[in-house]
């Protein structure tokens, strides 16, 4: 066909929010227009068609002034017509509910080009002799039939024009002229109407291929534009853009919340002089445009409205020209586009950088001085086999107790490095902490402890979560060792037990009877190197917290009140697997 007269994007999206300039502007209306390049040739052929209806009644009535006398025949046909016309372009004919683009061509194609060659063949067969020139109306249907038909249907319409034409000479014969005179003009008339149908096509075809391209382009940008929003709003580092008249033109999510501005509601642009909060900001803008670049000086500022405590943001800027388009007036304008972060922010982000560095080769380290200590620690049993003077003794009994020390400090750093990515599976969550409890518990003993301290409550069903098995091992020992060092030595001063606590996860709860955690210590609880304890490294809790993240799981640590004996509660929240429990 040679036009599609499908519609583009809905216009429901045409309200999308976009920035005043004349690109964004004519994308949004060529995208949100209901009607392609065929509607609207075809509402100005409806126009031309009423046009030539009201001419073909008032010729004959001007003609009949000049003294001629038209036939009443033509008189209706062209009444009738012009009816016809009038009230199609008054009232444009509507496709029905579920009608294909077909068939919505066909009925158009009946309604006028098929309308207008039987009521220009008519006129000009009735009076082929007539003053009025009747087959130069045939070239509009011709025409039409070009650009809204397929090339064979516009072909047989301008055939059957070209037959019209020749048989208008048939009945115009009379003798008084030569008939192959007339048989050539018509011949050279119906080759005319060829090349107009044929022109016509080609130029529909095109103007169609490039309205589809347009539409094309103008969908891909308007998605390039939604998903540059979408980045934006989600971007965690605020964008302001600022012209040179110092107006603040967009901002994103994330800088409006560090300017004070309540997201979605306030109305840009806003010059930056509207709050005293956002004059430093305004004197750094100003300063930037007069030196071209922005200041070396200026890469901290506190931003904020006034009353609120500013927030200080690290700035980058680049600079920017807006280019005219078409026929767009609006001179050029430089624009400031600026890359705001909070301090804090980036603080955090540079401390997170160094413990990273720091675990790394802290790791190193402790892997170079396994093998020194090991030394060490060696030397020091063989010394002590010996018979050693009472000083000589407690010199040695120092340097070994340091030895182990140091030997824990480096196991804990080494395995916390070593610790990747875990290999969570599904288990059966009591069965895993009776089993670790069970471990422990022999172990506790063989070193001389009271077993009995540990009691366990557990769910009678299968309790099914998904945790790596060595995780949960280490996790749960570490934990119990902590436990061990503070509780008493009272049957059931250690308690650990499994309970659902909703629909979607367990607690593993470790409590003991030891004395409450001070807040002063609390707050550090899970930070790497902080104990209380002279001969402690400080990692223990530290590494359970990295080994339930790396899990999907989380610690947290509760002080139950004096009416519980347990006053010290650490649970491990973790997932619950459906069909568990």
């Amino acid at each position: 066909m040679a036009a599609s007269p499908a519609t583009g994007p809905a216009a429901a999206d045409a309200d999308t929010t976009v920035q005043p300039d004349l690109l964004a502007r004519v994308a949004r209306d060529i995208v949100a227009a209901d009607e392609t390049a065929f509607a609207r040739v075809f509402k100005a052929y409806a126009a031309a068609r009423a046009a030539l209806g009201l001419a073909l009644v008032l010729a004959p009535w001007a003609a009949s002034l000049l003294g001629s006398r038209p036939e009443l025949v033509l008189l209706i046909i062209g009444l009738a017509y012009a009816a016809q016309a009038i009230v199609q372009w008054v009232l444009p004919m509507r496709g029905g509910v579920g009608w294909s683009i077909a068939a919505r061509r066909r009925r158009q194609w009946m309604g006028t080009v098929g309308l207008d060659m039987l009521a220009f063949s008519a006129l000009h067969l009735l009076e082929p002799r007539s003053n009025l020139n009747y087959a130069a109306l045939l070239v509009l249907p011709v025409l039409m039939a070009g650009v809204m038909s397929t090339r064979i249907v516009s072909l047989a319409t301008t055939s059957a024009g070209a037959l019209v034409l020749l048989a208008g000479v048939w009945r115009a014969h009379d003798g008084s002229v030569d008939s192959a005179v007339l048989l050539t003009q018509a011949g050279l008339a119906g080759a005319g109407l060829f090349v107009i149908s044929l022109l016509a096509g080609e130029l529909a075809h095109r103007l169609a291929r490039e309205e589809r391209a347009a539409r094309g382009s103008m969908a891909l940008a308007r998605q390039q534009a939604q998903l540059n929003r979408l980045v934006l709003e989600e971007m965690p580092e605020g964008v302001l853009v600022i012209d040179r008249r110092l107006r603040l033109r967009a901002a994103n999510p994330a800088a409006q919340a560090m300017m004070g501005l309540a997201p979605r509601r306030s109305a840009l642009p806003q010059p930056l002089d509207a709050d005293p909060g956002w004059a430093p900001l305004q004197a750094a803008v100003e300063e930037a445009y007069a030196q071209g670049s922005w200041p070396e000086a200026v890469r901290e500022l506190p931003l904020g409205r006034s009353g609120d405590e500013p927030v200080r943001v690290m700035v980058r800027a680049r600079f920017t020209r807006r280019r005219t388009s078409g026929d767009d007036v609006t001179p050029p304008e430089d624009i400031c586009v600026l890359f705001v972060e909070d301090v804090r922010t980036v603080q955090s982000r540079q401390r997170q950088d160094k413990l990273a560095a720091m675990g790394r080769v802290s790791a190193g380290i402790a892997h170079e001085i396994r093998n020194p200590l090991a030394a060490i620690a060696q030397a020091t049993a063989l010394l002590r086999e010996d018979s050693l003077a009472p000083q000589q003794s407690r010199l040695a009994d120092i340097v070994a107790d340091n030895a182990e020390r140091l030997r824990r400090i480096v196991d804990d750093v080494i395995d916390l490095a070593a610790t990747g990515a875990a290999m969570a599976r599904e288990l059966d969550l009591g069965d895993a902490v009776v089993k670790a409890c069970s471990d422990w518990r022999a172990t506790a003993a063989a070193l001389g402890g009271l077993d009995d301290r540990l009691q366990l409550q557990m769910p009678a069903a299968a309790a099914l979560t998904r945790f790596d098995t060595e995780h949960l091992r280490r996790t749960l020992v570490n934990l119990l060792d902590n436990a061990a060092r503070h509780a008493s030595m009272r049957p059931g001063a250690i308690q650990v037990s499994v309970q659902p606590a909703s629909n979607e996860h367990w607690h593993l709860d470790v409590a003991s009877d030891g004395p409450p955690i001070t807040l002063e210590v609390e707050r550090y609880l899970f930070e790497p190197f902080f104990s209380t304890r002279s001969l402690g490294t400080g990692l223990g809790l530290y590494i359970c917290r990295e080994l339930c993240e790396r899990n999907g799981a989380s610690i947290e640590y509760l002080r139950q009140g004096t009416a519980h004996r347990h006053h010290n509660l650490f649970r491990v929240r973790m997932q619950r697997i459906a069909g568990g429990g």
